[in-house]
């Protein structure tokens, strides 16, 4: 069975994004560069709710026609990125046609994801944070959490846990200090 790994780079306080949106406060770095392109490497899939998809199409990571091959992450391409080409689904309940290089998904997340699983492939990414994760959880689909924790407190934003119904136990699989003062941490969900 597929793995599903929720991941971001996210503040010491929890947030994925300033209250406007903002990642200026991320940090980038070769060592960070390195874990991407093995995490990626590991990937074939990526899930996202739309407020994701339009956030990372406005910073021209979505793939769409018009944004540069390489930069960060253009999903559905490969080209000089050192990303894979991915098969990226889109949730929603408001969007009549799907995003460019993208699948919509208007029905049951959780029935989506589950089915998604049991197929042949790699591993599947679920980036952002909202309903979608929240929803996820609840119904045990995630496998493992991924926190690049970044040394900034925004004090308010994008909350990188939303909308959890309860306790979710977790294992340390491995924790490592990146370049900046960043600490990479990757958890099991317990069953």
């Amino acid at each position: 069975m597929r793995t599903v790994t929720y991941g971001a780079a996210c503040s010491l306080d929890g947030f994925i994004a300033g209250s406007d949106g903002a990642i200026d406060w991320i940090h980038f770095s070769p060592d960070v560069e390195k874990y991407m392109i093995e995490y990626w490497s590991t990937v074939d899939a990526v899930l996202m709710g739309r407020k994701t998809w339009e956030f990372a199409a406005a910073q021209g990571m979505g793939g769409e026609p018009g944004t540069e091959p390489g930069s960060e992450p253009d999903f559905g391409s490969n080209e000089g990125s050192g990303i894979p080409a991915v098969a990226t689904y889109v949730f929603s309940r408001t969007l009549s046609e799907a995003p460019p290089g993208t699948e919509l998904v208007t029905s049951d997340a959780v029935g989506f994801v589950s089915t998604l699983k049991q197929q042949p492939g790699k591993g599947i990414c679920l980036m952002g944070g909202g309903e979608l994760a929240g929803s996820l959880f609840a119904a045990g689909i995630i496998d493992e959490v991924i926190l690049n924790v970044h040394p900034v407190l925004l004090g308010s934003g994008v909350p990188f846990f939303r909308d959890l119904q309860g306790r979710i136990g977790l294992v340390l699989k491995d924790s490592r200090e990146l370049d900046g003062g960043c600490v990479l941490m990757v958890y099991r969900v317990r069953n």
